[in-house]
């Protein structure tokens, strides 16, 4: 069996013993785990799956954006309101 490949993570902080840039990440059966090198502890690391994509004007379909297409109406300050 190959030994996973472990790389240091630039800024992390050991949980256990508080230690700056001595914590190491590698792979092993498609889970990412970390370790400190200092004091080994060790743990499974689990990702967040990606959250909704926010809505802007660029990722909307052309089918959305013209739906939101309004037309502005010009009052007239004189005009009586249509409610009255």
């Amino acid at each position: 069996m190959v030994a996973a490949k472990k790389r240091f993570i630039a800024g992390a902080v050991c949980p256990r013993c508080g230690a700056m840039d001595r914590v190491v990440m590698y792979t092993d059966d498609e889970k990412r785990y970390r370790e400190c090198v200092s004091c080994g502890f060790s743990d499974e690391v689990r990702l967040h799956e990606p959250g909704r994509e926010l809505e802007t004007r660029v990722n909307r379909t052309p089918e959305e954006r013209r739906e939101a297409v309004r037309p502005v109406r010009i009052l007239d300050p004189r005009d009586p309101p249509d409610d009255q």
